[in-house]
């Protein structure tokens, strides 16, 4: 029975995983179809299609357009090579890849982090005051993560290194985690309810926290049954894991088809 835990809870994540990959890559290539062609082609104007007044390209602000060009960059890495560092093949069979790429991953991880502050603090709430706050607390933790991933590498502990990297890796697809936990919302109950222009409705409030504290909590409760849990522990988990992929899976399809199409 204890294998049949093991296992059911292990086939369970690698289906999260699928999902997740699924929607990221959905994301990324919203990002680059937007974003990069825009700068590929010299149409600045596409990086003002989405975001609001103030907040995409703006003329003479060379050092917030060169912060939001790095923030998007590197949101693409981590949709397209970060998830890369989660596949135990690649781990096992390209050691030397998965160390260089996981260099990149730790570099990346401050640069998103602090380019994303550094947007915040000098052209102000994108989405409301708690959804600063919130996106503050998730870059101050995502550096948090990613420096004990590379202390523990760097000192060959390998078992903890690999949990601070699991736990930067969430934190790091805190916008995807938003978009998929508005889209749910909002199919789930047929409109934006609890959802105000300024972003402080009950809903926004919720998510502006959850997008963040929430995949966390969840990672948080895998790994400790993984770790430490017993067979009702495994298997209850396993259950809650088959859940968080069909949320995953819903909200990736809800957000490719309500959000990342239309603009492209």
């Amino acid at each position: 029975m204890e294998k049949i835990a093991g296992r059911a809870l292990s086939v369970s994540a690698t289906a999260w995983f699928v999902a997740l990959v699924a929607g990221l890559w959905a994301f990324g290539i919203y990002i680059v179809g937007l974003y990069g062609v825009g700068a590929v082609t010299g149409d600045w104007d596409r990086w003002n299609a989405v975001l609001p007044a103030g907040h995409g390209y703006n003329h003479g602000d060379t050092a917030g357009n060169l912060a939001l060009g790095v923030h998007l960059l590197m949101a693409v890495f981590v949709t397209f090579a970060g998830s890369l560092q989660l596949v135990p093949a690649i781990r096992g069979k390209a050691p030397r890849f998965h160390r260089w790429n996981g260099r990149a991953f730790i570099a990346v991880a401050f640069a998103i982090a602090l380019s994303g502050l550094f947007i915040a603090f000098t052209r102000g709430a994108v989405a409301g005051t708690y959804m600063a706050i919130g996106n503050t607390l998730n870059a101050v933790l995502l550096m948090l993560c990613a420096g004990q991933a590379l202390r523990f590498a760097r000192k060959k502990r390998f078992d903890l290194h690999g949990r601070w990297a699991l736990r930067a890796f969430v934190l790091m697809l805190g916008v995807f985690f938003y978009r998929l936990g508005m889209m749910l919302w909002f199919a789930a109950n047929q409109g934006p309810v609890g959802h105000t222009e300024a972003f402080d409705g009950p809903f926004d409030i919720a998510l502006a926290f959850g997008h963040v504290l929430v995949p966390v909590a969840i990672l948080e409760l895998y790994l400790l049954a993984r770790d430490r849990g017993g067979v009702g522990a495994r298997l209850a988990m396993a259950c809650g894991m088959a859940v968080v992929t069909l949320a995953t899976a819903a909200g990736g399809v809800f957000a490719t088809l309500g959000l990342w199409l239309p603009r492209l």
